[in-house]
């Protein structure tokens, strides 16, 4: 081998080495732990808000992933509004394939759930819905959802906001459950 072609070989390899280890560096730099939440205030008492948000079924009448993809297969399993209800989706590439399940409620407070997606990518986080009494006919609605990102995969967040991305579509949400709140007759 001609000592041009070692010393070629060589500026590769550290350019190789330099960038791995840029790149381990910046994993470790960047958080991993995200959490995202948006809040609505709904002029309906706050039991009968939370009797028709604790259903998921419920929950497809106000979401925009639902609404991304008309198409979308839904299976559910269990009872809905109760600990170990699931609900699985199967999408186009915006609503991606995945289910949740009902983890935890706190009666006329708060419902929590764990979200696994499969595709477009593998993750597991948390969700959650609360309600708040304002007044007699004033509830606030919060939606928020938490979890973490694996490194490497946690340099994502550099170059995708999260909070924006998933906060829009939860307002634009929680801004469709007021107005079927508001505008109509609650079912549940």
């Amino acid at each position: 081998m001609s000592p041009t072609l070692k010393k070629i070989l060589l500026f590769i390899a550290s350019s190789i080495g330099i960038i791995i280890l840029i790149v381990v560096v910046a994993a470790f730099a960047v958080g991993t732990e995200f959490s995202v939440e948006r809040s609505v205030e709904i002029e309906h008492p706050k039991d009968e808000v939370f009797e028709y948000v604790r259903y998921i079924e419920n929950q497809n009448k106000y979401s925009v992933w639902v609404a991304a993809d008309p198409d979308m297969k839904m299976e559910f399993r269990g009872t809905d509004g109760t600990v170990g209800f699931i609900s699985a989706w199967e999408g186009n590439e915006d609503a991606g394939r995945g289910e949740q399940e009902i983890i935890g409620v706190t009666e006329g407070e708060r419902i929590d759930y764990e979200l696994r997606f499969y595709e477009p990518f593998e993750s597991i986080s948390y969700a959650y819905k609360t309600t708040e009494a304002l007044s007699d006919s004033l509830t606030r609605v919060t939606w928020g959802m938490y979890g973490s990102t694996r490194r490497p995969l946690n340099l994502m967040m550099l170059f995708f906001d999260l909070e924006t991305a998933i906060g829009d579509d939860y307002q634009t949400g929680l801004n469709n459950l007021k107005a079927i709140l508001e505008d109509q007759h609650i079912e549940s």
